[in-house]
């Protein structure tokens, strides 16, 4: 039976999985599904007593914990919309995102709350606190508000990918939208109620609210909060407790994962380097440190989701060679999130997999590759961002479908291949398309880069990176011994480092793609919450003066 309202996923999930236990925190006490149903009773209370009606909206700005989720349900399920804020935003992103929102209720973790103005929060009709479902303030008293079940078509969700702007992009999912990636993932990977989830990104994140939240709940699996960064001195030791059989993350802890404790093992000394650039012996080992990587993840993982953005290519073959179970998602918070995947078993290196049953895509305005704009139709996608008709109408084609804005192409078994954001991409001397994205790919393989971002100056190509500097250290031993004296010769060996990985990546990549120049970007390069890399603040030669 299709489900198409988070009402009826709540419903039916605390009648048929009552006695079992649906969140917990890590070495913290569980909620039963049945407990779950009243948790959300005593929410629901809450708003009412605080005037609030069907269709208002409540945000939720808290780190992951199981109240977080109730409350998800709990507002959902009775008529109102819920606007999840993602904890890294800033306090003056958190002001104009209740505002814009016109949001009268906030549930809210002690440790973000101090981002909340007061001037905000004394305008919100009821604060709650998720720890514990206290009340922090009420400014309405004995109200008269209302639920109402709500209908497939009723928004559900308002959620905001940018907090940045100063007209703030609410992307409005109904629970039509939110319900139908339940049936769509069913199709490519079935999810079960003895799965143990361990959950280590925001909530308000879509891709772990939408599958480690909704889509575990309705299949009466058992979700376990890390409640703190994902840190190697935390995830470790969570992982060999918990044995998680499912779990999702983003490209960005993976790739950390491979740079910091795979290449830099492997590529140690020139010995072990020469060993590295052997095909057969590099396999070899990608599929020791495989073994070692699996049992490190707690040895019982049958689906290691990573989505959220594109996953480096050399990342990628590592795992495959290492034949460390993995899975690639791609979506967008605008389709609620997945589009396409591909499971193990049916991952080819570089492609996020067909289309998720029930979604059609094509490309348009495709060059000689075949490359051009992914535009869709899904029955998860948005209806549209809240109170901005000129960005909505700029989205959708004539025949309503929505476009990606990422530049793709299909290979002749339909399998969907992300070649970068259609923004990004930059036209050559000669007209050629370059992709920088390709090009950040081969350049983050060297063992010295710990990201890097490829812009335009002057009608040239310009690399900036930042370094791993403890993979330099490791190298060049001499410097450890004395570094304050040994700063001048710092400097010319960063330099010949800039001119090694000039002539290393121009003779890794074509003609069009080769860079001019390497410059140091010093600090990590500014993210998004979402962790990618916020592209506009850097123009041809690094950061953007304030």
């Amino acid at each position: 039976m299709k489900l198409t309202t988070l009402y009826e996923v709540l419903q039916n999930s605390l009648k048929k999985f009552s006695t079992r236990t649906a969140f917990s925190l890590w070495r913290g006490a569980g909620v039963t599904y049945s407990e779950v149903g009243e948790r959300v009773k005593q929410i629901q209370d809450m708003l009412v007593d605080a005037d609030i009606h069907p269709g208002d909206r409540v945000a939720i700005l808290s780190s992951s914990v199981p109240n977080w989720g109730i409350a998800y349900f709990a507002i959902t399920s009775a008529g109102y919309v819920v606007v999840p804020i993602m904890p890294d935003f800033t306090s003056e992103d958190i002001d104009r995102i209740v505002e814009h929102s016109e949001t009268k209720a906030l549930f809210v973790s002690d440790r973000l709350f101090s981002k909340l103005s007061k001037k905000t929060a004394d305008k919100l009709h009821i604060v709650v606190r998720t720890k514990n479902l206290g009340i922090i303030s009420q400014n309405v008293k004995d109200g008269k508000g209302e639920m109402r079940m709500p209908k497939p078509e009723d928004l559900a969700a308002i959620i905001y990918t940018s907090g940045t702007t100063s007209q703030p992009k609410g992307v409005m999912l109904t629970h039509y939208n939110l319900c139908s990636q339940l049936w769509m993932i069913d199709k490519l990977f079935m999810v079960y109620e003895t799965d143990i989830f361990l959950s280590v990104l925001p909530l308000a994140h879509t891709y772990e609210c939408t599958i480690g939240l909704i889509l575990a709940f309705y299949h009466g699996s058992h979700v376990v909060y890390l409640d703190k960064a994902p840190t190697v001195s935390t995830l470790l030791p969570a992982l060999k407790e918990v044995r998680p059989t499912i779990m999702l993350t983003v490209p960005l802890i993976i790739e950390k994962i491979y740079r910091g404790a795979v290449l830099k093992k492997f590529t140690s000394n020139a010995f072990m380097r020469t060993l590295y650039g052997v095909g057969f012996i590099r396999r070899f080992l990608h599929r020791m440190a495989g073994k070692t990587l699996t049992k490190t993840f707690g040895g019982r993982v049958r689906f290691f989701g990573i989505g959220g953005a594109k996953l480096d290519s050399t990342v990628e073959q590592f795992l495959l060679e290492a034949k460390f179970i993995y899975d690639i998602g791609y979506g967008l918070t605008e389709t609620a999130p997945l589009l396409a995947g591909a499971v193990d078993g049916m991952l080819r290196l570089g492609s996020t997999g067909p289309l998720l049953q029930g979604v059609e895509g094509r490309i348009e305005n495709p060059n000689e590759e075949g490359i051009g704009e992914l535009v869709v139709k899904s029955p998860s996608q948005m209806v549209g961002y809240y109170k901005n008709e000129e960005a909505t109408r700029a989205v959708f084609t004539e025949d309503g479908w929505f476009r990606t804005g990422d530049l793709a192409c299909f290979d002749k078994d339909g399998w969907l291949y992300i070649k970068g954001r259609l923004k990004n991409m930059i036209l050559g001397p000669s007209g050629e398309n370059i992709y920088p994205e390709d090009i950040e790919s081969v350049l983050n393989q060297h063992v010295f880069i710990n990201e890097s971002l490829v812009t335009e100056h002057d009608g040239h190509l310009v690399a900036l990176v930042n370094f791993d500097k403890e993979a330099i250290k490791a190298r060049y031993e001499e410097l450890v011994e004395d570094w304050e004296e040994k700063k001048e010769e710092w400097g010319k060996i960063r330099d010949e480092i800039m001119e090694d990985i000039k002539q290393w990546i121009n003779s890794k990549v074509n003609r069009n793609s080769r860079i001019t120049e390497v410059v140091e970007e010093e600090d990590e390069f500014v993210k998004t919450p979402s962790k990618k890399i916020r592209r506009f603040l850097y123009d041809g030669r690094g950061k953007k003066k304030e």
